[in-house]
């Protein structure tokens, strides 16, 4: 179905410029708008890689270690905690819960079980 010419040129000249003005405008704000939408995106994106790799210090800025140096400093403290927690040469947090225990049970037999 064609539209229908007004008859008047002044106006079917506006209503066709008009009508393409409307659907050039739709599309460029649909391509600002994926455009702000990638850019945002892309920041995040720059984000997480800064977070994962860490990053250089800066002037008055200190530097901030990747996710494998934090993971490292982990297992680091993990392992000086382990030793507490496992019996060893008396000298561990474990044995001397173990030594309050048995203290405990010598002085109360009967709540032992």
């Amino acid at each position: 179905m064609t539209p229908s010419p007004t008859g008047i040129p002044a106006v079917d000249f506006l209503l066709v410029w008009g009508g393409a003005a409307t659907v050039l405008g739709g599309a460029a704000t649909m391509a600002w708008r994926s455009v702000a939408g990638a850019r945002r995106l892309a920041g995040r994106l720059n984000e997480v890689i800064d977070d994962w790799s860490g990053t250089p210090p800066r002037p008055g800025v200190p530097a901030r270690p990747g996710v494998m140096e934090r993971l490292g400093g982990i297992e680091q403290r993990l392992t000086a905690v382990e030793h507490e927690l496992n019996p060893n040469s008396g000298a561990s947090l474990r044995d001397a819960v173990d030594r309050v225990d048995i203290r405990t049970a010598r002085l109360c037999p009967e709540e032992a079980d």
